[in-house]
């Protein structure tokens, strides 16, 4: 019996061995049988990306930046053009108030992140209807742009990244409606019932941005998130003129959003085939928290929280070229600039560095008729809701939860804003949020 139990052992040593040899010899690591299942991409998988910038406007020149940056990074990782769908309003490489034309950076010493970005849904074709067909593989309810839609199966799983302002239960997007938490959310859980993903992870880069998920998102869905912020506060702008470290001295905008540069910077310095996506958040909230001063937020995770401990990998790519010796990001403070004020704060910068009189008077004209803009009507819901009203919109939420009736509501809107002159803000002009 000893003597068959050597010849077992000697016989699985030489299989062991030969398989050994095989894997070294094909470039395969034979160990990869004994990663996580949850790790593991299956051989008829694909990992799709879709990543939205949610504004226009020179003034909001981070929130593409952000995209450009985003793109890059999944394509070292692997990601091929035709898995990766892109909306961005296009209007920021090519602007006059551009200082490098045809570039864009997200980062102060950063290269250009503008080249090679796909054009799918620019201009009037990024809508939330756009974005709603797009996510569940609907080519005939697109309208405009290039057609791409998410086609993915039962195997696949799915990145979306999201940068732009935010409100209570709402995403910018630079035509009108918006994004609105229950729309969002019933599209996802449409993707679910129709098993179109394996997993899914989301980061969003937004003012209020747990208000988007927070009670609403089920736990089963399969979909791992992150938000800039809890459901109440503001997330940052970096990279600024008069931040630190600042923007090159030709800017007067900010670069990047404090949230995305610390997720992807993050990204680009670790070997996302070892860091799980806990570890990613770990270390993006610290940095987002800004060592707990208060210009920072605090980043938030919801959904089905078990997917955290996949590695980033298996969303942005897991080839070796999306890994670089480059040191890690600093957690030490940032200068930052809140989302809710980048706009004036651009203006003011343009103003500041301005040697000509009438484009100063012009600057401080915008400036001011903006801050009147915002203490005479927004609190009212007087006209379109930009970029500054959305801090407000919690307040309607909280007017009807209160019952509040309709009828009511429209007899004080008239009565306060019945002499007010709406200018550009007009609906009729740029339409409803809604």
């Amino acid at each position: 019996m000893a003597k068959w139990t050597m010849v077992f052992q000697f016989n699985l040593l030489l299989v062991i061995f030969l398989v050994i040899r095989f894997s070294e010899a094909s470039g395969h690591n034979m160990f990869g049988m004994f990663r996580s299942t949850n790790d593991k991409q299956e051989g008829n998988s694909s990992i799709w990306a879709i990543l939205v910038a949610g504004s226009k406007g020179y003034d909001n020149y981070r929130h593409q930046a952000d995209v450009c940056h985003a793109y890059q990074i999944l394509t070292k990782g692997g990601l091929k053009d035709e898995n990766i769908i892109v909306f961005m309003y296009d209007d920021i490489a090519n602007n006059p108030s551009n200082p490098r034309p045809g570039v864009i950076i997200n980062n102060p010493k950063g290269s250009d992140v503008y080249a090679g970005v796909p054009k799918d849904y620019t201009g009037k074709s990024v809508t939330a209807a756009n974005l709603y067909a797009v996510l569940l593989g609907n080519k005939t309810a697109v309208k405009g742009g290039s057609g791409k839609v998410v086609a993915s199966n039962h195997n696949d799983k799915i990145f979306i990244y999201y940068s732009d302002h935010g409100g209570a239960g709402l995403l910018g997007m630079p035509n009108m409606p918006f994004v609105y938490a229950t729309d969002l959310i019933n599209v996802l859980k449409i993707m679910h019932a129709r098993n179109t993903y394996d997993e899914m992870v989301i980061y969003i880069e937004a003012c209020q941005g747990g208000s988007i998920f927070q009670g609403l998102l089920p736990e089963d869905l399969n979909i791992y998130v992150t938000t800039a912020s809890n459901s109440i506060e503001d997330s940052w702008a970096t990279y600024c003129a008069d931040t630190k470290p600042p923007s090159p001295p030709e800017f007067d905008t900010c670069l990047g959003d404090l949230y995305s540069i610390s997720w992807m910077e993050d990204s680009e310095s670790e070997d996302l085939r070892h860091e799980t996506l806990e570890q990613q958040y770990l270390k993006v909230k610290k940095r987002t928290y800004n060592n707990n001063s208060y210009q920072g937020s605090h980043v938030m995770e919801f959904g089905t929280l078990r997917i955290n401990n996949e590695t980033v990998s298996v969303y942005q790519g897991s080839t070796p070229r999306n890994f670089s010796v480059n040191p890690g990001p600093s957690f030490s403070s940032v200068g930052v600039v809140d989302q809710r004020n980048a706009d004036l704060y651009s203006m003011w910068q343009k103003y500041k560095k301005s040697t000509e009189e009438s484009q100063k008077k012009e600057l401080l004209k915008k400036i001011n008729e903006i801050k009147s803009y915002r203490v005479r009507t927004f609190e009212t819901y007087c006209g379109s809701l930009t970029q500054y009203g959305m801090k407000h919109s919690r307040t309607f939420a909280n007017i009807c939860n209160n019952g509040v009736t309709k009828k009511a509501m429209d007899k004080a809107i008239k009565e306060t804003c019945s002499s007010h002159k709406m200018g550009k803000w007009d609906p009729k002009i740029i339409g409803y949020s809604a």
